[in-house]
């Protein structure tokens, strides 16, 4: 190529040479700091479908991580065991239940001293029966030389002596010493304060309060006393009459009505005519009455 400058023909470079030449200048007059990085690709990154590939050294890093972990918890698990035993502490009773327990034990135990001593297996069961739970209040029917004769209430627990003194005492004719004031009541038990000089019944003691008769009742003048007096169905009173064991009030009056009805009585099988008195009440009444 040729250029014509003033009426000259000049020979013109070639336009390789001349795009060398344009980029040996740059790069002697451009600083670095402004050269122009070189740019990347401008083509779109091929966004296709990736497949992820673990490779063999990896796989087995996490083979190996694994089974340590299995490794351990498995100890973990063999120190455990299959589980700790927890040990309860033992549940206390309830309060009841250590009443009725304890008060069980005492019981039994005055029961084998009864049975070793003669004549206290009375006693023992008169206790028992007036100390029994359940029982609120003891009925006991007192008669004879008291001044407020009938029937008083009485807490478990009280003695013969308690009875007359809610009886309102005893007179001045009571023969006090015939009796044992310590006894223990029971419920519906019966006691009769005798008078000075009076024969008490033998055999009625446990439901009069009075002593019985036997080695535990002073020897062998009770024992004869006991033996020897009977009630005389056909000239005792009322009063008498209640001094026998399962007589009360009403019984006695009934005896006492049949006789005047009927006449005396001329055996003691007679007694069973009147109303009231059953096998069980003659069987008891049968050695301890008389018929004239």
């Amino acid at each position: 190529m040729r250029s014509t400058v003033s009426g000259m023909s000049l020979p013109l470079p070639e336009t390789d040479d001349v795009t060398a030449l344009r980029a040996r200048l740059r790069g002697h007059l451009d600083p670095p700091v402004l050269r122009r990085p070189a740019e990347p690709d401008d083509e779109p990154w091929d966004a296709g479908p990736v497949r992820w590939e673990v490779s063999g050294r990896a796989a087995a890093a996490v083979a190996v991580a694994l089974i340590l972990v299995i490794a351990v918890l498995g100890v973990l698990l063999w120190r455990g065991g299959p589980g700790d035993v927890v040990v309860l502490p033992e549940a206390e009773p309830a309060i009841g239940a250590g009443l009725a327990t304890g008060a069980s034990a005492p019981a039994g135990a005055a029961s084998g001293t009864a049975a070793s001593t003669p004549g206290a297996s009375a006693t023992a069961d008169a206790t028992d029966a007036a100390a029994a739970p359940g029982a609120a209040t003891l009925l006991v029917h007192v008669v004879g030389q008291v001044r407020e004769p009938g029937v008083v209430q009485l807490p478990p627990g009280s003695r013969v002596g308690d009875a007359i003194q809610a009886a309102g005492g005893a007179k001045g004719k009571a023969d006090l010493s015939a009796l044992n004031l310590a006894a223990p009541v029971t419920d519906g038990e019966q006691v009769r304060v005798p008078k000075l000089g009076e024969t008490v019944v033998g055999g009625s003691a446990p439901a009069s309060g009075a002593p019985a008769s036997g080695p535990s009742a002073g020897g062998t003048g009770g024992a004869a006393a006991g033996a020897t007096s009977t009630v005389d169905l056909n000239t005792a009173d009322a009063a008498t009459l209640e001094t026998l064991p399962g007589v009360g009030p009403v019984l006695a009056g009934r005896i006492v009505s049949h006789r005047e009805q009927h006449g005396p009585f001329a055996s003691v099988d007679a007694l069973q005519d009147v109303s009231g008195i059953g096998p069980a009440t003659f069987a008891r009444l049968r050695d301890l009455v008389r018929a004239g």
